[in-house]
């Protein structure tokens, strides 16, 4: 079964559940919710993603396509 298939089941499941069903399952994956939604750049990331926008704005780095990050990923990965 695929992951897709996996999750429409889970919110046909859901959907439909009884509320202490929802709640239990909720429970069990709360711990994990939770650090999702708290995920934060420490001020060092943040200083140096500020600098390399600096440069990228400023015409100071360079820059490239999806496609073109892409085919350098691949051969990168072949050598």
């Amino acid at each position: 079964m695929t992951t897709l298939a996996i999750r429409k089941k889970l919110m046909t499941y859901l959907a439909d559940a009884e509320d202490s069903k929802v709640k239990a399952r909720y429970t069990l994956l709360e711990k994990e919710i939770q650090q999702e939604e708290s995920f934060a750049l420490t001020g060092e990331q943040l200083q140096i993603l500020e600098k390399e926008r600096a440069m990228h704005i400023n015409g100071e780095s360079k820059s490239y396509s999806r496609e073109e990050a892409r085919q350098i990923m691949i051969s990168s990965n072949r050598n």
